[in-house]
């Protein structure tokens, strides 16, 4: 198990005006069992957690009923390499990702059950959202994600939706009226910062929508709910924090709602940014409004992984295997975070 740190990111919320992370206290507790439905999950992510996303829906399709992705690439663009994911999977300097390689790379997994079934992969809903002015993930590599999935789902045109802003870098457009301090807002075009882009585009009321059909509209930005940290040492798996977070809407504390998992992208975790993505990622409110849970995971930076970002090219594997399982069943943060859903979706022991 990891040693505990405690995380140096006080002067970073202080200067954004955000709480700082929910590390500072001993240790805090378990994930509960909530007895969420599991016929209603959904997983979104941006960056590195859109390719996190897309392995973790490819990987378990059958426990998935949507899929989203922001600003990332195909599934198993990387296939295991850094350099790939650097000169094809992020930039395209080394050409386009090759989509046949990668359907292939599927056949093979399928066939040795480290992936779902093609069945269920191909009753996913999907949408797909990419900036236009994204100079961290080519804007093309959104396109071929669609087009992959174009290939796997059973009536695309009714299943898959691509949303592409011009004018937007790369991040998590959030709408105009979110409660975040301005200071913590990223440019909608250039990006940086906390990537919360101030596009005035809730990217989240959009997603759920498309993924679980119409939804209440949030009844009010005072949030009726909680947000706390839990321990994710239960979980371990190399890349993951000690710390991860939960937001639970206060008609769900008895457990009966949906989950919604959210994944940030590199340099957003609460190590980085404080709690600005799991605060004002526009989820919450749409989750208080229509009994859904949203789980955040939260993976750590380190010498192989600077960035805090998912391993969606095999940093986490790449030590004891030649060809990383990163992308399948047996990832070991697939694993973890499959474990976290699970945890979820379980009965309550009793007292």
């Amino acid at each position: 198990m990891r040693p505990r740190r405690a995380l140096s990111t006080a002067a970073l919320c202080l200067s954004l005006g955000l709480t700082a992370p929910a590390v500072a206290q001993e240790t805090p507790d378990a994930l509960p069992r909530l007895a969420l439905a599991a016929a209603d999950t959904s997983v979104i992510g941006v960056s590195s957690g859109g390719y996190m996303a897309t392995q973790l829906a490819v990987a378990w399709p059958e426990r998935f009923q949507g899929l989203g992705v922001l600003a990332a690439g195909p599934w198993a663009c990387a296939r295991g390499s850094l350099s790939l994911a650097l000169g094809q999977c992020m930039g395209t300097h080394k050409g386009p990702p090759d989509l046949e390689l990668l359907a292939q790379r599927h056949r093979d997994y399928r066939e040795r059950d480290l992936v779902g079934e093609a069945e269920a992969l191909a009753d996913l809903r999907v949408f797909i959202w990419q900036g236009g002015e994204d100079d961290t993930v080519a804007p093309a590599l959104g396109q071929a994600l669609a087009e992959q999935f174009r290939g796997w789902l059973a009536a695309p045109e009714e299943q898959l939706r691509l949303v592409e802003s011009e004018q937007a870098g790369h991040g998590w457009p959030v709408a105009a009226d979110t409660q975040a301090p301005m200071q913590a807002l990223a440019d909608c075009q250039k990006g940086g910062g906390t990537h919360l882009l101030a596009c005035d585009r809730d990217i989240a009321g959009e997603a759920l929508g498309w993924l679980h059909g119409e939804l209440a509209p949030p009844e009010t930005r005072e949030v009726a709910g909680r947000l706390v940290a839990f321990d994710q040492a239960d979980f371990d798996a190399r890349g993951l924090a000690d710390t991860g977070y939960l937001y639970v809407p206060e008609r769900c504390e008895a457990g009966g709602c949906a989950l919604t998992v959210a994944l940030h992208g590199c340099a957003m975790g609460a190590e980085q940014i404080g709690e600005a993505f799991v605060r004002h990622s526009g989820l919450n409110d749409w989750a208080a409004a229509n009994e859904r849970v949203v789980l955040y995971p939260q993976a750590e930076t380190s010498l192989p992984n600077p960035q805090g970002c998912w391993d969606w090219w095999g940093f986490a594997e790449s030590a004891w295997q030649l060809d990383p399982l990163h992308d399948t069943r047996e990832g070991t943060q697939t694993s973890a975070l499959m474990a976290m859903i699970g945890r979820l979706q379980a009965t309550p022991e009793m007292p």
